[in-house]
């Protein structure tokens, strides 16, 4: 008996062609990420940068001559915004959202502190703590005493300051003309140490009314401030008026500790001419801390 051959297979039969089981469900469209709107993207940036400037740094310059030689008119600088903890003077604007200061440290001698000057409480300065709570605080004939004991004081070199838009001598008595022919001003300079070791640069200009001053005992939650540049610096050897003095400042009006140099410029700066932008910066100042 001969088999018959049958070329077309059986439907009921499956071949390798045919789908075995049910037929896959189709894959769900990957969802596609939404991206913000340009008002959105604004938004978060003010959030983040009001943040940052907030509770951790910001930057601050410098527009005045008091902390020489520390600091020079033109400098900036940021400002640790934690060390001293927070206040609404911590916030933009001062904006009142703390009703108190938190998480307070109080500052050591010798720290250049940022704070909001009395008597209005909305201008930025910026001085040494000098005096704590509990200290007297005193000048006798230029020389520094607290509680009673003479701040050490030795004389070093004169601080030379090249003369520049930013920069002029306080009187002709300080300027020089050095040999290649460049305007420069010299200072007297000292250098100053605290009981507790901390030592820093100050400028003494000879004989000024400043130099004796009577007693004052820093009361609690107060701070006496001063200037590096003691004879050209209206501090708390002032009383607090607009314009003026700043009398002692309260801790809660403290904003920061200086921190670090990020930039410094003597002010020739054209912005019309870009190689100005370079010739201009006082590139040995950047990156200092303090």
């Amino acid at each position: 008996m001969t088999a018959t051959m049958n070329d077309t297979p059986d439907a009921s039969q499956p071949t390798s062609a045919d789908p075995v089981g049910p037929a896959p469900a189709p894959s769900p469209a990957k969802k596609e990420k939404k991206e913000d709107s340009f008002p959105v993207f604004l938004i978060k940036l003010v959030l983040v940068v009001a943040i940052f400037r907030s509770f951790i740094f910001s930057p601050f310059n410098i527009p005045s001559e008091s902390m020489l030689p520390r600091l020079e008119n033109g400098d900036y600088l940021l400002a640790a915004k934690w060390p001293y903890g927070y206040s609404k003077y911590s916030l933009p604007f001062s904006a009142p959202l703390l009703p108190k200061r938190i998480f307070a440290s109080q500052p050591e001698r010798g720290d250049v502190a940022i704070f909001k000057a009395p008597p209005g409480n909305d201008i930025d300065y910026i001085k040494r703590v000098i005096g704590l709570p509990g200290d007297t605080v005193q000048m006798i004939g230029g020389v520094l005493h607290l509680n009673g004991q003479m701040v050490r004081k030795d004389k070093i070199a004169d601080f030379v300051i090249p003369v520049s838009p930013n920069t002029d001598c306080l009187s002709a008595e300080f300027a020089v003309t050095e040999a290649d022919g460049r305007q420069t001003c010299h200072y007297p300079q000292f250098r100053e140490t605290l009981p507790g070791g901390k030592s820093y640069n100050v400028l003494d200009l000879g004989p000024r009314s400043v130099d004796d001053t009577v007693p004052v005992v820093v009361p609690e939650g107060q701070l006496f401030m001063m200037g590096d540049n003691r004879d050209n610096s209206m501090d708390s050897r002032f009383p607090a008026m607009e314009g003026g003095g700043i009398g002692l400042v309260p801790q809660e009006n403290l904003v920061g500790r200086a921190a670090i140099m990020m930039w410094s410029t003597d002010g020739s700066a054209n912005w019309f001419l870009p190689w100005t932008w370079f010739t201009a910066a006082r590139w040995e100042r950047i990156g200092g801390t303090f």
